[in-house]
């Protein structure tokens, strides 16, 4: 967030579970990349992984007027729901596979690795935890940065500190998160 005056995920889950539209357009905006690309990994294809988000954010709506958050982010929350949204959407589409195919039609390829999906799931909830852990300013410097997109000037501008900062703490950052995918792996 650009200053202290912004509100934090509790403030927005509050606001946008008493009905605050722009809270949740705002957690929307936020986290719709992360849980997009998440949602990606686990079904496999854009067009699933749009519905899987957009279930997920649905089930947000409805649920967040009673959610009680654990941390500062709702992203991990978020990412959980993605996971149950995507397994549904992938036992459904099996259900309606073998119910149209019938039980004798083996030609069909499986469409889904369940060993990668949950070292996927694994490997989410790592980097998930890191960036959990990492301090306020380079929390902020990794959402701008690698979720919404912004360049490292627009981050600077963004949260009011030096094109330098962002670029150098964002390559610890990214550091960091390699470290967890290698020993993920």
């Amino acid at each position: 967030m650009a200053d202290d005056d912004s509100p934090g995920d509790a403030a927005l889950v509050a606001a946008a579970a008493n009905g605050s539209e722009h809270a949740f357009r705002t957690l929307y905006r936020a986290y719709v990349r992360p849980v997009f690309w998440l949602a990606h990994g686990l079904v496999g294809n854009r067009a699933d992984a749009e519905e899987v988000t957009q279930e997920t954010f649905l089930v947000a709506w409805r649920k967040l007027p009673g959610l009680e958050l654990a941390g500062d982010s709702l992203l991990p929350w978020l990412a959980t729901v993605c996971r149950f949204q995507a397994a549904n959407r992938i036992r459904r589409q099996r259900r309606d596979r073998e119910h149209t195919a019938g039980p004798a039609d083996e030609s069909l390829p499986a469409t889904v690795n369940i060993e990668q999906q949950v070292i996927d799931g694994e490997l989410a909830d790592a980097i998930l935890r890191e960036v959990a852990e990492l301090g306020d300013l380079d929390r902020a410097i990794f959402r701008l940065c690698t979720t919404e997109g912004y360049g490292y000037q627009a981050a600077a501008d963004e949260l009011g500190i030096a094109h330098g900062v962002v670029r150098n703490r964002l390559s610890r950052i990214r550091t960091r998160l390699r470290t967890v995918v290698k020993e993920s792996t």
